[in-house]
């Protein structure tokens, strides 16, 4: 009986066994390991999809579709009016002939409100200043398209705009009175400035900020000076007189060319006058702003075939870094396939310029007396191919825009070298030509400032100068509100010097 039910016992074990033996461990096992692998499934993905919606939440709040803009409340006779003065006057003595007279004959600018920007030549490429007055002085129900949005607290800006035709003021001085440009003493353009600084820095903005926040728009041009010392200097014209005050706010140039030579040999000089110093302009904080181009738009669709390789038109003579374009123009000249052309291009050679450009697969871009010049953008618009020859160029939103997808860029060294540069034009297959300009033709509209509209009121094109403008602006934010926070943790009588040597 004992071994019976010893037995008994031992199958009745057995049977157990066999049930919890492999089989069932096994079972158990994946059993397990699925609710193991579930749970572990579940809060991965529960956390990594908390994590994306943090993610995307701070993404959509720290990239923005519009920047708030609150423009300081000149006087009229800051901006508009000097359009008002420029129509008053018969002509500009600085062009043989004046492209405004039948302009001015028809008395136009009198009975409006925003007159037309000038066609002078000297004084339209530099007409930023304008079309971005223009954008924001247009009724919010038309401006849906522009990513700058105007506020009208100025504690609700994020940039403060000062609406000072910069540009247009000292080219009024100098087609006036030229001789007095650089004096303060009977000359209206400073003046003027004087008026401006005046009564910015009286505002509780600028003080909050230093003026760190505050938008100057300083595209004109340069005006040379022959010295004592054998060489010359061209400085921007617009707001000479006060720039070492603006020298914080950001400031909209067309390069840094004509604000810091670090070459430059004039530091025997002791006149702070002779130079405008390095540390005022940054692309960490400053904008460069395209010139406003002359030439029409040649659109893909009408391109016709191009008989020449290389075009080039401008002065043959130029100082500082422009002095290579006269190495060129001796080098080219006599190249079979290329066109040096001497003269002030699009004044009174205009049709000239446009037949040159649009006949020629390449247009030469060299430095002037600063590194770049109108040109180029009258290339773009021409569907041109531009062959800049400028080591310390600076170009408008970069960035946004790939140059290189559109452009040739040539160093100053190799392009004279004999037979390099137009061997290296030479070696461009048609297919890629073709890239260039179809690539140039899909950046066009990035640098035209023009919205169509009479006085430049209405809504602007999204794809425009003006709104990439303010989306470079907008780049420029946490540098400026981390260069205003610094400066309020300064203790009194603390002074940091400048020191921004970035390029």
């Amino acid at each position: 009986m004992p071994m019976t039910l010893n037995n008994s016992n031992n199958n009745s074990n057995g049977s157990s066994t066999s049930l919890f033996s492999v089989p069932t461990l096994f079972l158990l096992f994946i059993l397990l390991s699925i609710l193991s692998f579930s749970f572990f499934f579940f809060f991965s993905f529960s956390s990594s999809t908390s994590h994306l919606s943090s993610f995307s939440l701070q993404s959509s709040s720290s990239s923005s579709s519009s920047i708030n803009v609150y423009v300081a409340d000149l006087p009229r006779s800051l901006n508009y009016d000097l359009l008002h003065r420029y129509w008053s006057i018969n002509s500009d003595s600085r062009l043989p002939t004046d492209p405004d007279s039948e302009i001015r004959s028809t008395n136009i600018s009198k009975t409006l409100d925003f007159p037309p920007y000038p066609e002078n030549p000297l004084i339209k490429q530099y007409s930023a200043e304008y079309w971005i007055m223009g954008d924001l002085m247009t009724p919010p129900q038309l401006r849906t398209g522009s990513f700058s949005k105007r506020v009208f607290d100025a504690l609700d800006a994020d940039v403060v705009f000062v609406p000072f035709f910069a540009t247009l003021s000292a080219e009024l001085q100098l087609g006036i009175a030229k001789g007095v440009f650089r004096k303060k003493v009977g000359n209206d353009d400073h003046l003027r400035q004087r008026e401006v600084m005046d009564f910015v820095k009286n505002t509780q903005s600028w003080k909050r900020s230093g003026g760190r926040d505050h938008v100057f728009v300083l595209t004109g041009g340069n005006y040379v000076v022959i010295l004592k010392l054998k060489h010359s200097l061209a400085d921007p014209v617009a707001m000479w007189h006060v720039k070492d005050e603006i020298a914080p706010a950001v400031l909209l140039v067309v390069d840094f060319g004509g604000w810091y030579r670090q070459d430059s040999k004039s530091s025997n000089c002791s006149s702070s006058e002779m130079m405008i110093q390095h540390t005022q302009v940054s692309v960490l904080k400053d904008v460069i702003v395209p010139y406003t181009h002359l030439l029409p738009r040649l659109r893909l669709s009408e391109n016709q075939e191009r008989h020449s390789l290389l075009y080039f038109k401008g002065a043959k003579h130029r100082h500082r870094g422009g002095l290579v374009r006269e190495k060129l123009w001796d080098m080219l000249i006599n190249e079979p396939g290329v066109i040096m052309e001497e003269g002030f291009p699009n004044a009174t050679g205009r049709e000239q310029s446009i037949r040159g450009m649009r006949a020629s697969e390449f247009c030469l871009h060299p430095a002037g007396d600063t590194p770049t010049s109108c040109r180029l953008f009258d290339a773009i618009q021409s569907l041109c191919i531009p062959v800049i020859v400028s080591d310390g160029i600076e170009l408008p939103f970069e960035g946004m825009v790939d140059y290189s997808e559109f452009s040739v860029f040539v160093a100053v060294g190799d392009a004279l070298k004999p037979s390099l540069l137009v061997n290296h034009l030479k070696s461009f297959s048609k297919a890629q030509i073709d890239k260039f300009r179809q690539n140039m033709a899909r950046v066009q509209p990035i640098f035209v400032y023009d919205n169509g509209h009479p006085g430049g009121i209405g809504p602007i094109p999204l794809d425009g100068a003006v709104n990439h403008i303010w989306k470079k602006v907008h780049q420029k934010l946490p540098m400026i509100k981390e260069a205003i926070i610094r400066e309020k943790r300064k203790p009194a009588g603390v002074l940091v010097p400048l020191r921004c040597h970035c390029t």
